[in-house]
């Protein structure tokens, strides 16, 4: 069974950083693309993060630009998000994805495994 689980999540005050952590099991994802979503109450998914499968190059979504940062350890097949400078807005339930591509991607349906999720609530 293949798996991808996210950890991390928990309530935090405006301003302040939290790691989500997402660990695949069951195949190696190395030769993968990886990345973060997120979905709010009421909204649509959204893009948050991704990470070609070496790690060298990596997008964001507008909402997060200059604040998250998102990275990999292939050895441990892992794909982590640093989130700093939180605000209200971030509130969501975050997801990790892996993708067929090797190569960054933005588009939800280029995605084709994906986690369970985890909470994250910033407070004002």
């Amino acid at each position: 069974q293949v798996d991808l689980v996210e950890s991390g999540g928990e309530l935090v005050q405006a301003g302040g950083s939290l790691r989500l952590s997402c660990v695949g099991s069951g195949r190696d994802f190395g030769d993968n693309a990886m990345g973060w979503w997120r979905q709010a109450p009421g909204k649509e998914r959204e893009f948050v993060a991704t990470i070609n499968y070496l790690g060298t190059d990596t997008e964001y979504g507008d909402a997060v630009k200059g604040r998250f940062t998102i990275s990999r350890d292939k050895a441990k097949n892992t794909v982590d998000l640093q989130m700093n400078s939180l605000k209200p807005d971030d509130t969501a339930t975050y997801y990790c994805a892996a993708s067929p591509y090797q190569s960054v991607v933005d588009l939800i349906g280029q995605y084709y495994y994906w986690g369970q999720g985890t909470q994250v609530s910033v407070s004002s």
